[in-house]
């Protein structure tokens, strides 16, 4: 579509371009004395606005000849062939004009004193015709340079919504693999507590299905999900896990990515209450203020325990999802106090986040 004509508002911007350029050409034609200036304006307007209209044709000389494929003696070639025709057409215009007023009275003679300045009327047309040319050919440089980076930024895009997809395909896999270990352990020492747990286990998953799909869902499901993998995880550690939640209301309806929160919850269950003896606890605190949501998890852990051997995902996956979908918006900080050991992330709410 031509850039100029795919919308009113640019027609008539263009036209009104070409007021200062009728004007020059009035002075121009003035210039011999042979012509009287209210002549030259009557003759210099309506040439102006056939010519505005032959210059727009320039465009698609310039779209059918890209800078990028032709060389430079083509492009001047063509250029140059197309100009001089355009302004041979528009001093016959020219001349055809000045003898269709020479037969009024008020411009006696005018096509005689028109003729000598026929030569300037071609020279003019030729320098506006190029000069078009190249404002054409900044105008596609322009477009050219938007499209690329719409490209990129759609591949950019794309790959963050995949790398988002595969980040979050780790979790599930990452816990079942977990729990089906701690089923396949109580299947030897408490056969019931295996059922129940393979209950649970199936009601967890049962939550999670089409979550892979989301891109965010209110904290409130993401707490009914963590509630949930707890109840799998009370069946092996029963009164040993202490849940504490402190959870402002006014969070609970913001969006957060799904099953952000549950690999936080299992690194403090696996990695802290596992390691010791009596149990310990988890305290969950949530607030929102400001267009910031604040998690913090903290646990109870023992550290003089040996390191469990890591799986590589856990608390790098809650990473990387946070800088995959917030970039520098979000935060992640982990900090070992004495025996407790706290995850604290921010991110904006919904209306908040930008793309990264």
């Amino acid at each position: 579509m031509h850039p100029i004509l795919s919308q009113f508002r640019r027609v008539l911007i263009y036209l009104l371009a070409w007021i200062p350029i009728a004007g020059l050409l009035a002075y121009l034609l003035t210039v011999s004395h042979e012509i009287g200036a209210h002549e030259a304006i009557v003759l210099s307007v309506p040439l102006c606005l056939l010519y505005a209209f032959l210059c727009l044709t320039s465009w698609y000389s310039c779209r059918g000849n890209p800078l990028e494929k032709y060389g430079l003696g083509r492009l001047i070639a063509t250029h140059l062939t197309a100009a001089l025709f355009a302004s041979i057409i528009w001093a016959v215009a020219a001349e055809s004009l000045a003898s269709t007023l020479s037969g009024m009275q008020y411009f006696p003679g005018l096509s005689h004193r028109f003729r000598p300045e026929v030569p300037l009327v071609i020279v003019t047309g030729l320098l506006l015709y190029l000069l078009w040319v190249t404002l054409y050919y900044v105008i596609i440089a322009v477009e050219a340079s938007r499209d690329a980076e719409a490209r990129v930024m759609k591949a950019s895009v794309l790959a963050r919504e995949a790398e988002l997809r595969a980040l979050k395909a780790q979790v599930n896999p990452h816990f079942l693999f977990n729990s089906l270990n701690s089923i396949s352990a109580l299947t030897s020492s408490d056969a019931s507590k295996a059922r129940e747990m393979c209950i649970l286990l199936g009601d967890f998953l049962r939550r999670t299905l089409g979550l892979g799909e989301k891109a965010a869902i209110p904290l409130e499901e993401e707490l009914s999900l963590i509630r949930a993998f707890l109840a799998v995880e009370k069946v092996r550690f029963g009164a040993r896990i202490q849940m504490e939640e402190n959870i402002d209301a006014t969070a609970l309806h913001v969006p957060v990515p799904p099953l952000l929160l549950q690999p936080l919850v299992e690194n403090a269950v696996v990695h802290g209450i596992a390691n010791l003896v009596e149990g310990g606890w988890i305290h969950l605190d949530v607030h929102s203020q400001n267009g910031t949501l604040t998690i913090t998890v903290e646990n109870s852990f023992d550290p003089d325990a040996p390191p469990r051997r890591k799986s590589g995902v856990g608390l790098v996956n809650v990473r990387q999802r946070l800088q995959a979908r917030y970039g520098n918006q979000a935060s992640f900080a982990v900090k070992m106090e004495g025996d407790r050991y706290r995850v604290a992330l921010t991110l904006p709410t919904e209306s908040e986040a930008q793309p990264a």
